[in-house]
């Protein structure tokens, strides 16, 4: 293990994915763990340890009535029901939760599906119907792109996840149910690829640092794309990373050979919301460069007061990719959304396709309709993730949307916000833990979302022991050498932020997954290593 604590400057570990090097960082600290008999410390994923009650309850109470529901047309003793039906199904609906008023998940039902009535105009039967046959999952998902409730539900919610309570006037966001924002990503480069809005070799952009399989990807053989890295390395008057953009580079944008930006916003790992600056900067990119597409991947917006994402500020040229698994605590669900306005650019670039690109497309999509070139893009999305032949079979699963659907409506019913305020004070003081344990108080920051915490150690080192300390730092180790160095001698995890095209000395450590006093001991931790590092720079200058 000491060539790893000690790593070489060119150690071939350091290639690897931190996802990928997160596991032998895992090995290193549980030797640690089971030598001083202590708990491992496992900062380095962002998988939460909380999950959202109220529409979990609810989905399993819901689960029950549609049981009935299937009884009713078809019970054997062999154990074999019939499905649900139609007719009739609200005033059934109604009683059931009177006879089971006190059953937990009841009580957020019905302010949902009164909701649903009153501010959605929802038929009831259709809804039930809809939720009933989801929640049982005795039909492919019709429409295959997303249940129409579902949609209307989840299309509410977004105005405020991402919109800010204050959607684009005249904007209708078309969405597409996928299996958590990492499939939706991955469908999104497939179809730009398929439809030719992007081809091997062309320019895009990726504001960095970013979640690694962003910079993965691009490199791929099957897209080859020439990347322009744009940098959040905007610097306090005193050094301290502020954690968003230059504008000179993001005018850079405005040349037309960038055919598309890829953003996470809030960052990962700095878990900072996009300035309004830069959204200002961009909607002046947009106008020197109109065809210009963007990706956000909006996932930690909602740890963000009053946050809006580049599709709301830029809904033409954007799509948003939206995931429930951080807020809700769902990552075991895998429910997101893709979100494209309606009228779009991606829609426009294609109609704008030279003819033999047009005629490829036209015998690539032959079999879905006879008028390809009204297919839109979502729906070429959709397509795409079943390589069309499988196009009638598409679909995220329905008991995982009805479940989407709760999760949206337990915001949509809480008109006082306090699941979102508990929240973000709960992730905030994990935030505040860690730093201060560190040594800092970093001030409050409303762009700041605190899921990770990205903590760029060659900044501390200069601040506390000087540039010749971070020097020989540098020049002496690998920065793999704090995170190794952590796994085996505290028993905690931590990934590399240079893995996530952040500064080479930074380390990723995610507020989610660990108790508040967890975060104590690993800012001491984190503060210990560096001075471990500091006293053997001292002791090499007596020598």
């Amino acid at each position: 293990m000491d060539n790893l604590i000690n790593s070489p400057i060119d150690n071939e570990l350091s290639k690897l994915s931190p996802f990928e090097l997160k596991g032998k960082i895992i090995e290193m600290a549980d030797e640690k763990v089971k030598k001083a008999a202590n708990s491992l410390l496992n900062a380095g994923r962002g998988n939460p340890n909380w999950v959202s009650d109220a529409p979990r309850s609810a989905f399993f109470a819901f689960g029950q009535f549609a049981m009935t529901e299937c009884h009713r047309t078809l019970s054997l003793p062999e154990g074999i029901a019939g499905t649900p039906q139609k007719g009739g199904m609200a005033a059934r609906f109604e009683t059931w939760m009177r006879d089971n008023a006190s059953m937990p998940g009841v009580d957020f039902l019905r302010k949902a599906y009164e909701y649903c009535l009153m501010e959605l105009s929802a038929d009831p039967d259709a809804l039930l119907d809809e939720w009933a046959d989801g929640i049982v999952g005795d039909n492919y998902p019709t429409p295959p792109r997303i249940l129409h409730y579902t949609e209307v539900i989840v299309r509410k919610y977004l105005d405020w996840a991402i919109c800010a309570s204050n959607p684009p006037k005249d904007v209708t966001f078309d969405l597409f149910a996928v299996e958590g924002s990492t499939a939706g990503m991955c469908y999104c480069f497939d179809v730009l690829k398929q439809n030719h809005l992007l081809e091997k070799g062309d320019a895009i952009a990726i504001m960095v640092p970013v979640f690694t399989p962003y910079i993965e990807i691009p490199e791929l053989n099957e897209f080859e794309y020439t990347v322009l890295d744009i940098d959040a390395d905007a610097t306090t008057p005193d050094g301290l990373h502020t954690w968003q953009y230059k504008r000179a580079d993001i005018e850079k944008l405005k040349d037309p050979k960038y055919k598309m930006l890829f953003v996470t916003n809030p960052s990962n790992p700095p878990s900072y919301a996009m300035a309004p600056e830069t959204v200002e900067a961009l909607k002046e990119v947009v106008k020197a460069n109109p065809r210009l597409m963007i990706l956000t991947d909006d996932v930690y917006g909602t740890f963000v007061k009053g946050y809006r994402s580049l599709a709301a500020e830029l809904p033409y040229n954007s799509i948003s990719c939206y995931s429930f698994s951080k807020y809700f605590g769902a990552t075991g669900w895998r429910v997101a959304v893709t979100a494209v306005s309606s009228d779009n650019v991606f829609d426009k670039l294609i109609s704008e396709l030279p003819d033999d690109k047009k005629k490829q497309l036209e015998e690539r999509y032959q079999s879905l309709t006879i008028d390809v070139s009204g297919l839109k893009f979502i729906d070429r999305m959709v397509a795409e993730s079943r390589l069309i032949a499988l196009n009638h079979t598409a679909g995220l699963s329905t008991p995982q949307q009805i479940q989407m659907s709760f999760f949206a409506l337990s915001t949509l019913i809480d008109t006082s916000d306090t699941y979102h305020e508990r929240m973000i004070k709960l992730i905030h003081s994990r935030y505040d833990a860690l730093w201060k344990n560190f040594g800092f108080s970093m001030p409050d920051d409303p762009l700041r979302a605190d899921y990770y915490s990205e903590i760029d150690m060659m900044i501390w080192a200069k601040k506390l022991y000087g540039q010749e300390f971070a020097d020989y730092l540098d020049k002496t180790y690998n920065p793999l050498a704090i995170v190794f160095r952590l796994a085996s001698e505290t028993g905690s995890v931590v990934l590399n932020g240079d893995g996530f095209d952040g500064p080479r000395w930074s380390i990723r450590v995610s507020l989610a997954n660990l108790n508040e006093d967890d975060y104590v001991r690993l800012g001491k931790y984190i503060r210990q290593i560096l001075e471990q590092f500091a006293d053997e720079w001292k002791a090499s200058k007596k020598s």
